[in-house]
C-alpha cells in the first residue's frame, strides 16, 4: 500500500506556512510563501494551490496519495464549511475559503482557527502529546487558545469556542480590544498588553531601567524584572496573576490534564511558568489543579501545519 500524506497550511498576515506530512507525522517538506493581502486577500487561495502543485511535483507525489488539506486561518471560522466570517490581518470577510480551496485543488479541505490547529499540533507531536484534555494558549501580539476535550478539538455552535483571548477580565476601565469590546484577556496578558502596562507604569516610576529604552518590548520587561527592576516586576505580577485566574476558571469547565503555553511571551520560560503555576493554584479548584500540569509548547512555528495534518488525519 502506497504511503498517504496530509497537507498542513497555516495562514498568517505575513506568510503562509505549508507542509507535506505523512499520516505517521513525518514532515517531508515544509516551506513558506508570502501572504498576498492585496484586494482583500483574493489571491491567497490561488497562491496556496500553486505552491502545493509545485511541491507535489518536486516530491514526485501524486495527488491521489494526498488525503486532504488542513488549513488554519486567524479569526472566526465556521469549521463545518470553512467559511471565514472575518480575518482582519488577511482582509477576508464573509469568504468561502474552504469551498474555494477545495474547488481549486480538487482535494478534501478542513479549515479551523489557527490557534485550534496549534493545539492539535501540540497534542499530536508536541508538548501535549497524547493527552485527552488539553488547553493550549498562545501568548503573542494577542492571546489565542485551543481546547481539546475528551480527545476532540472544541469548536462550538459557530466556531467561536476557545476564543480565550476574549474572556472579559476587566468589566470597567479596560483597554479596547480588536473584537470591539474592552477588558479582554488579550488586552491584559498579551505581549502588547505587557508593553502598554509598562509604559503606563513609567509615568509613575521614571527610575525604572525601562525608562532608558527608546522603545520597549515584552522581552525587555522580563529582562528588567529579572535584573531586579521593581516596576517591571510589578507589571509582570499583575499580568501573570490575571492569566492564572483566567486559566483557573477554564480548568473548572474543561478539567485539563495539561496546559501548554506557546507564542513569543512563552520564551520567558520558567520566569513565566513558575509564578503562573503559583497564581493558577491560588485560584483553581484544588482537585482540578492536582490533575493539571504546565508545559511550554515544543513545536514553535510548525505547530499550525502539524495541526493541519492532524485535522486531516482525524476527519478524512
Amino acid at each position: 500500500m502506497s504511503e498517504k500524506y496530509c497537507i498542513g497550511a497555516d495562514i498568517g498576515g505575513t506568510t503562509i506556512k505549508l507542509a507535506v506530512i505523512s499520516t505517521e507525522g513525518k514532515i517531508y517538506k515544509k516551506w513558506e510563501i508570502h501572504t498576498d493581502t492585496s484586494e482583500q486577500g483574493k489571491n491567497i487561495t490561488r497562491d496556496i494551490n500553486i505552491a502545493i502543485n509545485d511541491t507535489l511535483k518536486e516530491l514526485n507525489i501524486h495527488k491521489s496519495s494526498i488525503l486532504g488539506i488542513g488549513a488554519g486561518a486567524p479569526g472566526f471560522v465556521d469549521t463545518k464549511t470553512g467559511y471565514i466570517n472575518e480575518a482582519i490581518n488577511i482582509g477576508w470577510k464573509h469568504f468561502d475559503f474552504g469551498i474555494e480551496l477545495k474547488e481549486l485543488t480538487g482535494l478534501p479541505v478542513w479549515v479551523d482557527n489557527d490557534a485550534n490547529l496549534a493545539a492539535l499540533g501540540e497534542n499530536w507531536l508536541g508538548a501535549g502529546r497524547g493527552v485527552e484534555n488539553l488547553i493550549a494558549v498562545t501568548l503573542g501580539t494577542g492571546v489565542g487558545g485551543g481546547i481539546i476535550a475528551n480527545g476532540d478539538i472544541l469548536n462550538g455552535a459557530n466556531g467561536t469556542a476557545a476564543e480565550i483571548g476574549h474572556m472579559t477580565m476587566k468589566t470597567a476601565g479596560g483597554a479596547p480590544c480588536n473584537c470591539g469590546r474592552s477588558g479582554c484577556l488579550e488586552t491584559e496578558t498579551s505581549a502588547t498588553a505587557i508593553v502598554r502596562k509598562a509604559k503606563e507604569a513609567l509615568g509613575h516610576h521614571s527610575s525604572s531601567q525601562l525608562a532608558d529604552l527608546s522603545s520597549i518590548t515584552a522581552k525587555d520587561v522580563f529582562e528588567a524584572a529579572n535584573n531586579g527592576d521593581e516596576t517591571a516586576a510589578k507589571v509582570l505580577d499583575e499580568v501573570i496573576d490575571t492569566l492564572g485566574l483566567a486559566l483557573a476558571n477554564l480548568t473548572v469547565t474543561i478539567n485539563p490534564d495539561k496546559i501548554v503555553l506557546g507564542g513569543g511571551v512563552s520564551k520567558a520560560g520558567d520566569q513565566l511558568l513558575d509564578p503562573l503555576r503559583a497564581a493558577y493554584k491560588k485560584y483553581a479548584l484544588p482537585r482540578a489543579a492536582e490533575a493539571c500540569t504546565f508545559e511550554l509548547a515544543e513545536l514553535g512555528n510548525d505547530a499550525g501545519v502539524i495541526g493541519g495534518a492532524s485535522l486531516v488525519n482525524q476527519y478524512h
